[in-house]
C-alpha cells in the first residue's frame, strides 16, 4: 500500500551534503552565470527605459514562475508555502533587494560599458562574505579568501581599460557598484530561504515583489513602457526567460547546496562571458589583457573552489 503523504505538516527542504547533490549544484551554478551573462546584452539592446527593462524581466517571467509553483504544488510531496507574516517578510525582502539591483545596474548599463558595468556588479563576493562571517558566523580558511581576491583581481584586468574617471562612466561605476551591495543582501537572503522553501517559492513570490517595486519606479522615471516592435518584445522576452527564469533559477536552486560566498565568487565567471559576448555581438573591443584577466577569473575560481570543497 502506497503511504499516504500529510500536506499539513510539508516537509522542510534542507541542504543535502552528498558529493552528487553537490556536482549538480555546482553544474547548475555554472550554467546559471551563464544565463545571467546574456542579460547586459539584452538590457543594452532594449527599446525601452533600464526601469523598465527590469520590470518587463520580471512581468514576462512571472506566468511561468507562478505555472511551475502550481505544478510543483500538485508533486507527490507538497512543498512548504510561506504561512505567516514573518514567512512573507523575508521573501519580500528578496524581492526588494532583487528590485533595487536590477534598477541600478540597469541605469549603470546605460552610462558605462557593459563589462564595467557586470564586473562592479559582481563585486559582491567581498559584501556576500562579509554578511555571511557577520550575520551567519560562516568562515572560510585563507585559500578561500585567496581565491576570492585572485579572481576579483582578474576581473580588475578583464576591464581595466573601460574605466573613465569622469563624466557618464563614472556615475555607471558608481551605481554598479551600488548594484553590487544590493546583490549580496539578495544571495544571502536567498541562501538562507533556501533552508526552508522551495527554489520556485523564492522565485516566485520574490519575484512579484520585485515586479510591483519596480512599475512605479518606471512611472515616475517617465521611460516609455512598451516596446515599439517585435524584436524589441523578443529582447524582453530573452531578458525574462534567459537571464531571470533560467539564470536566477539555476543559482537559486544551487544556494540550497553551496556556500553564498563560494556561489558568489564563481560567478565572476559571468563578466568574462559578458565581455566575450558584448565583444561578438555589440562589438565592444576585447584584447589580450582582457583574455589574461579572464583566465586569472578561472585560476580564482578554481583556487575557491577547492579551498570550500577541502573545508
Amino acid at each position: 500500500m502506497a503511504k499516504s503523504v500529510s500536506l499539513s505538516n510539508p516537509p522542510v527542504l534542507t541542504a543535502t551534503p552528498t558529493k552528487k547533490a553537490n556536482h549538480l549544484a555546482l553544474a547548475a551554478l555554472f550554467a546559471g552565470a551563464v544565463a545571467i551573462s546574456f542579460a547586459p546584452i539584452f538590457v543594452r539592446l532594449s527599446q525601452v527605459g533600464p526601469s523598465a527593462t527590469g520590470f518587463w524581466r520580471l512581468a514576462l517571467a512571472m506566468p511561468v514562475l507562478w505555472l511551475w509553483l502550481y505544478l510543483e504544488g500538485r508533486g507527490p510531496i507538497a512543498p512548504r508555502r510561506p504561512a505567516n507574516l514573518a514567512d512573507y517578510s523575508r521573501l519580500a525582502l528578496v524581492g526588494l533587494c532583487l528590485a533595487g539591483d536590477l534598477a541600478v545596474w540597469h541605469w549603470s548599463i546605460k552610462f558605462t560599458s557593459v563589462a564595467n558595468a557586470t564586473l562592479l556588479a559582481n563585486f559582491s563576493p567581498v559584501f556576500v562574505a562579509l554578511g555571511a562571517w557577520l550575520f551567519f558566523r560562516q568562515r572560510f580558511g585563507l585559500p578561500f579568501y585567496l581565491g576570492m581576491v585572485v579572481a576579483m583581481a582578474g576581473a580588475a584586468i578583464l576591464i581595466g581599460s573601460g574605466f573613465s574617471l569622469g563624466g557618464q562612466h563614472l556615475l555607471g561605476d558608481g551605481l554598479g557598484g551600488a548594484a553590487a551591495l544590493l546583490y549580496a543582501g539578495y544571495m544571502l537572503a536567498v541562501a538562507r530561504l533556501r533552508r526552508n522553501f522551495s527554489t520556485a517559492t523564492i522565485m516566485s513570490w520574490s519575484g512579484l515583489v520585485t515586479c510591483i517595486a519596480l512599475l512605479p519606479v518606471t512611472m515616475l522615471s517617465g521611460e516609455t513602457l512598451l516596446a515599439a516592435t517585435l524584436g524589441g518584445w523578443a529582447v524582453l522576452l530573452g531578458l525574462a526567460f534567459v537571464s531571470q527564469v533560467s539564470g536566477q533559477g539555476l543559482i537559486t536552486f544551487a544556494l540550497a547546496h553551496l556556500p553564498a560566498p563560494f556561489s558568489s565568487v564563481s560567478l565572476l565567471l559571468q563578466p568574462v562571458i559578458a565581455a566575450v559576448l558584448a565583444w561578438i555581438i555589440l562589438s565592444e573591443p576585447l584584447g589580450f589583457w582582457q583574455a589574461v584577466g579572464g583566465i586569472i577569473v578561472l585560476a580564482g575560481i578554481f583556487v575557491a573552489r577547492w579551498s570550500s570543497r577541502t573545508a
